[in-house]
């Protein structure tokens, strides 16, 4: 298999289970040392611990995206461990719904710290180590090595979806956010694009009846969709069913890697014909 990451490093957030452990494995397939951070320490050292096994090149760094520390030492937990930085996959997230008229300060606010303020500080914090070192490149051999973004967005983002208009409108502004460092950054050799993921097969997308849950703080959240509104999604999707964390896995590689060196700014939705 041609690995088409060979020699990169990569940051994935969120990346203990579902389409952020898929993607830290596939990156790993590919050549990529790979830090994998995520809030939950336990299933984020069991992802770790199997792709070392299998010979990937991966390590841990736990955390809360929100914590205004985080992006900052992230940033500088990969440059001492790996010794450079050229891809940012930002996946962490959760779902907390309600109707608009119902959604609390608290509820608003919570989704958008975490799908829309917290890639922006992760960005920001990366903006000295990149746009440094793509000067020097520039200087030394005429033109910086390409560099990806990749924020994670979702059909909710770039179409709405009653019940969610917090974490539409964080999925709608990391859109906004890959569309202006793509135009910031073209100076320095970096695409900026995001993925908008429909119905893919994640715990966020399980029935509500399965009773998984997170705690934020001193709220605990349901996660997942309704059993009768799950059952009907199959019907509207052409090709009738979810995707996997490794199908949208791949479309993250094909951002990060060099067949879209001449891609930025862009937004690939991944619903299955919807």
């Amino acid at each position: 298999m041609t690995k088409l990451l060979e020699g990169k490093v990569a940051i994935v957030t969120g990346a203990a289970r579902g389409i952020g452990q898929a993607t830290a494995e596939l990156f790993a397939a590919h050549g990529a040392r790979v830090l994998m951070s995520d809030i939950d320490p336990g299933p984020l050292n069991e992802a770790v611990a199997a792709i070392q096994k299998s010979g990937g090149q991966v390590a841990a760094f736990a955390g809360d995206v929100t914590d205004k520390q985080f992006p900052d030492n992230l940033i500088k937990a990969t440059l001492e461990k790996f010794g450079g930085l050229d891809i940012i996959v930002n996946n962490a997230g959760y779902t907390w719904d309600g109707v608009v008229h119902k959604m609390t300060d608290e509820q608003w606010q919570a989704i958008i710290d975490c799908h829309l303020t917290a890639p922006f500080r992760i960005i920001r914090a990366a903006s000295t180590f990149i746009r440094e070192t793509a000067k020097k490149e520039q200087a030394e051999k005429g033109r910086a090595n390409p560099r990806k973004i990749i924020n994670i967005s979702s059909t909710s983002g770039t179409r709405g979806n009653p019940g969610q208009a917090n974490y539409a409108a964080g999925k709608s502004g990391v859109i906004g956010l890959a569309k202006t460092i793509a135009k910031e950054w073209g100076m320095f050799n970096v695409q900026a694009n995001a993925v908008a993921f429909g119905w893919v097969d994640t715990r966020l997308t399980h029935a509500k009846e399965d009773q998984v849950k997170i705690k934020r703080g001193e709220v605990e959240i349901e996660l997942g969709i309704p059993a009768e509104r799950l059952g009907m999604m199959g019907k509207f999707i052409p090709l009738g069913r979810a995707g996997t964390p490794q199908e949208a896995a791949g479309a993250v590689l094909f951002f990060a890697s060099p067949l879209s060196d001449y891609v930025s700014g862009q937004v690939l939705e991944i619903a299955g014909g919807l």
